[in-house]
């Protein structure tokens, strides 16, 4: 529907089931998000303070929380404001916007993941060859590439929906994901191509390249010494976790997409809170624990916060 001023606004029907509750649901997602803002930055802290963590692993570690950060700071604070609205509507042209900054994020997600596979594949695989390989240059240039070439692949979507005509003005969620080609009257095959194609490159490809690497890391672990085995485990088994997880999310979340099968409103809505909530806890907290360089320093901040606020108190 549009306005006096020609802008095109979207309403999402996913907001109905949590009206009854909404302050409820705000409080809830509220506490969710300064949870994540502050877990994630917590962990990058640790690691940028810490000389000791500033190795390849721990810098894509943290690049991993800080690209968690971008994505819920892309989706909280319009949720948010939508918990409190009459309405929850957004004009079309940021919609498109949310959902370049979604997508963006999520291959970044697969792309540093897969980059830390590799790291973990030269480390354990080749570790005399490990400091010539992953240099500071080379992290730094999978770095930029890691947000850098995702923004470019899907700067394509937004400029190859812009004009297509609206027949449908509900989207069905509470983000504005890939269902906004549902609002389209006709959907286009040009963009149904480099949907595919860019699925195809942002998601199988990555997974199977990961799934090469830690095939050879379980090959040569199996070979070696107890020691190495229980070493590549510490490091590999979070990335693992953090991949599976994230995997399963990216899969909901074009499954819902693209099946034409109707599910209720309250499928929906849990399986959309799952990818913004559950997601963006997770990495810090299996890091966190799992990482035992990060946990020490971790447990080491979080002593001396206690002994700080048990001093000030006397």
């Amino acid at each position: 529907m549009d306005n006096e001023l020609n802008v095109t606004y979207i309403t999402f029907d996913g907001h109905v089931e949590v009206q009854k509750y909404r302050y409820l649901y705000f409080v809830i997602m509220f506490t969710a998000y300064i949870l994540i803002i502050c877990s994630n930055s917590t962990i990058v802290g640790i690691i940028v303070i810490n000389k000791s963590l500033h190795e390849p692993m721990y810098i894509f570690i943290a690049a991993l929380l800080i690209n968690s950060l971008l994505y819920s700071t892309a989706i909280y604070p319009k949720l948010l404001i939508d918990f409190l609205s009459e309405k929850q509507i957004i004009s079309y042209s940021a919609c498109l916007f949310q959902w370049f900054i979604y997508y963006t994020l999520a291959i970044s997600e697969f792309f540093l993941l897969s980059v830390m596979a590799y790291d973990r594949y030269v480390s354990i695989c080749k570790p005399l060859k490990y400091h010539t390989i992953m240099r500071k240059k080379t992290v730094n240039i999978f770095l930029i590439l890691a947000w850098i070439l995702p923004a470019c692949q899907m700067s394509v979507g937004p400029l190859l929906f812009a004009n297509e005509k609206l027949c449908y003005f509900i989207l069905k969620g509470i983000i504005c994901n890939s269902r906004i080609q549902k609002l389209q009257c006709v959907t286009s095959t040009v963009a149904n191509i480099y949907g595919l194609i860019l699925f195809v490159e942002s998601v199988p490809l990555p997974l199977l390249f990961i799934l090469f690497t830690y095939t050879r890391i379980l090959i040569i672990t199996y070979r070696s010494s107890r020691e190495v085995r229980r070493k590549a485990a510490q490091t590999c088994l979070p990335h693992l976790l953090v991949l599976i997880n994230f995997s399963c999310l990216s899969t909901y979340d074009v499954l819902l997409a693209r099946l034409e099968t109707d599910f209720s409103k309250t499928v929906y809505l849990i399986m959309s809170f799952q990818m913004i909530l559950y997601h963006p806890l997770f990495n810090p907290i299996i890091y966190g624990l799992k990482m035992k360089d990060i946990f020490k320093h971790l447990k080491r901040f979080f002593l001396f916060n206690l002994f700080l606020v048990s001093d000030l108190a006397i």
